[in-house]
Protein backbone atom coordinates (compact mmCIF):
# COMPACT_ATOMS: atom_id res chain seq x y z
CA UNK A 1 0.00 0.00 0.00
CA UNK A 2 2.83 2.52 0.80
CA UNK A 3 4.78 1.41 -2.52
CA UNK A 4 1.40 2.28 -4.55
CA UNK A 5 0.83 5.62 -2.83
CA UNK A 6 4.86 6.25 -3.33
CA UNK A 7 3.97 5.68 -6.55
CA UNK A 8 1.24 7.63 -7.44
CA UNK A 9 2.78 10.67 -5.72
CA UNK A 10 5.95 10.52 -7.63
CA UNK A 11 3.52 10.46 -10.75
CA UNK A 12 1.59 13.15 -9.49
CA UNK A 13 4.63 15.20 -9.40
CA UNK A 14 6.83 14.14 -13.01
CA UNK A 15 2.79 15.53 -14.07
CA UNK A 16 3.02 18.63 -12.46
CA UNK A 17 6.53 19.28 -13.51
CA UNK A 18 6.20 18.21 -17.04
CA UNK A 19 3.14 20.35 -17.61
CA UNK A 20 4.84 23.56 -15.81
CA UNK A 21 7.73 23.01 -18.39
CA UNK A 22 5.01 23.40 -21.32
CA UNK A 23 3.56 26.32 -19.76
CA UNK A 24 7.18 29.04 -19.81
CA UNK A 25 9.24 29.55 -22.91
CA UNK A 26 9.51 32.05 -25.52
CA UNK A 27 6.46 34.17 -26.78
CA UNK A 28 5.21 32.35 -29.83
CA UNK A 29 4.08 33.76 -33.52
CA UNK A 30 0.28 35.26 -33.55
CA UNK A 31 -2.49 33.41 -34.65
CA UNK A 32 -3.39 33.19 -38.29
CA UNK A 33 -6.33 35.53 -37.52
CA UNK A 34 -4.67 37.44 -34.50
CA UNK A 35 -2.61 40.76 -35.44
CA UNK A 36 0.89 41.75 -34.96
CA UNK A 37 0.06 45.19 -33.85
CA UNK A 38 -1.43 47.10 -30.98
CA UNK A 39 -3.70 49.18 -32.40
CA UNK A 40 -4.15 52.30 -30.08
CA UNK A 41 -0.48 52.69 -30.78
CA UNK A 42 -1.63 52.68 -34.69
CA UNK A 43 -4.28 55.10 -34.23
CA UNK A 44 -1.47 57.71 -33.18
CA UNK A 45 0.62 56.67 -36.44
CA UNK A 46 -2.10 57.08 -38.65
CA UNK A 47 -3.36 60.44 -37.33
CA UNK A 48 0.26 61.75 -37.79
CA UNK A 49 1.03 59.98 -41.26
CA UNK A 50 -2.38 58.50 -42.87
CA UNK A 51 -5.15 60.94 -42.34
CA UNK A 52 -3.70 63.82 -44.41
CA UNK A 53 -5.11 61.53 -47.08
CA UNK A 54 -7.39 59.04 -45.38
CA UNK A 55 -9.23 60.96 -43.17
CA UNK A 56 -9.06 60.83 -39.75
CA UNK A 57 -11.72 57.94 -39.38
CA UNK A 58 -9.77 56.64 -42.26
CA UNK A 59 -13.15 56.86 -44.42
CA UNK A 60 -11.12 58.81 -47.37
CA UNK A 61 -10.62 62.19 -48.37
CA UNK A 62 -12.51 62.76 -51.98
CA UNK A 63 -9.49 63.21 -54.75
CA UNK A 64 -6.96 62.35 -51.93
CA UNK A 65 -7.24 58.71 -50.49
CA UNK A 66 -9.59 56.01 -50.37
CA UNK A 67 -11.70 54.75 -47.68
CA UNK A 68 -10.26 52.24 -45.99
CA UNK A 69 -13.40 51.59 -43.64
CA UNK A 70 -14.92 49.61 -46.57
CA UNK A 71 -11.93 48.52 -49.08
CA UNK A 72 -11.93 45.19 -50.46
CA UNK A 73 -8.67 45.45 -51.28
CA UNK A 74 -7.76 46.25 -47.62
CA UNK A 75 -10.11 43.48 -46.54
CA UNK A 76 -8.42 41.03 -48.96
CA UNK A 77 -5.00 41.37 -48.16
CA UNK A 78 -2.88 39.65 -44.88
CA UNK A 79 -1.29 41.58 -42.61
CA UNK A 80 2.08 40.76 -44.13
CA UNK A 81 0.56 41.53 -47.92
CA UNK A 82 -0.47 44.70 -46.32
CA UNK A 83 2.73 45.80 -44.74
CA UNK A 84 4.22 44.80 -48.40
CA UNK A 85 1.82 47.20 -50.06
CA UNK A 86 2.58 50.40 -47.59
CA UNK A 87 6.31 49.93 -47.91
CA UNK A 88 5.79 49.99 -51.77
CA UNK A 89 3.01 52.53 -51.87
CA UNK A 90 1.42 53.06 -55.22
CA UNK A 91 2.18 55.36 -57.90
CA UNK A 92 -0.52 57.76 -59.45
CA UNK A 93 -0.18 55.75 -63.08
CA UNK A 94 -0.46 52.34 -61.57
CA UNK A 95 -3.51 51.16 -63.38
CA UNK A 96 -4.78 49.70 -60.01
CA UNK A 97 -4.78 53.61 -58.60
CA UNK A 98 -8.10 54.97 -59.11
CA UNK A 99 -7.88 58.06 -57.61
CA UNK A 100 -4.18 58.84 -59.72
CA UNK A 101 -2.79 60.49 -56.56
CA UNK A 102 0.43 58.58 -55.67
CA UNK A 103 0.10 56.63 -52.51
CA UNK A 104 4.39 57.27 -50.79
CA UNK A 105 5.84 54.54 -49.57
CA UNK A 106 5.44 54.77 -46.04
CA UNK A 107 2.40 57.13 -46.01
CA UNK A 108 5.41 59.35 -47.26
CA UNK A 109 7.19 58.89 -43.45
CA UNK A 110 10.28 57.08 -44.12
CA UNK A 111 11.39 56.42 -40.25
CA UNK A 112 8.29 54.32 -39.76
CA UNK A 113 9.22 50.82 -38.35
CA UNK A 114 7.76 47.51 -39.48
CA UNK A 115 6.10 47.28 -36.18
CA UNK A 116 4.32 51.32 -36.89
CA UNK A 117 3.22 49.99 -39.75
CA UNK A 118 1.98 46.74 -38.39
CA UNK A 119 0.33 48.82 -35.73
CA UNK A 120 -1.25 50.64 -38.44
CA UNK A 121 -2.25 47.78 -40.27
CA UNK A 122 -4.51 46.91 -36.83
CA UNK A 123 -6.12 50.06 -36.45
CA UNK A 124 -7.16 49.99 -39.50
CA UNK A 125 -8.69 46.56 -39.11
CA UNK A 126 -10.14 47.82 -36.09
CA UNK A 127 -12.15 50.30 -38.05
CA UNK A 128 -13.10 48.15 -40.96
CA UNK A 129 -16.72 47.33 -41.44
Amino acid sequence: MKTQMFVMCSLLVIVAIALSACGGGAAQAPAANQSKGDPTKGKTVFTSTCSACHGPDAKGLPGLGKDMTTSTFVKGMTDDQFIDFLKKGRSASDPANTTKVDMPSKGGNPALTDQDLYNVISFIRTVSK
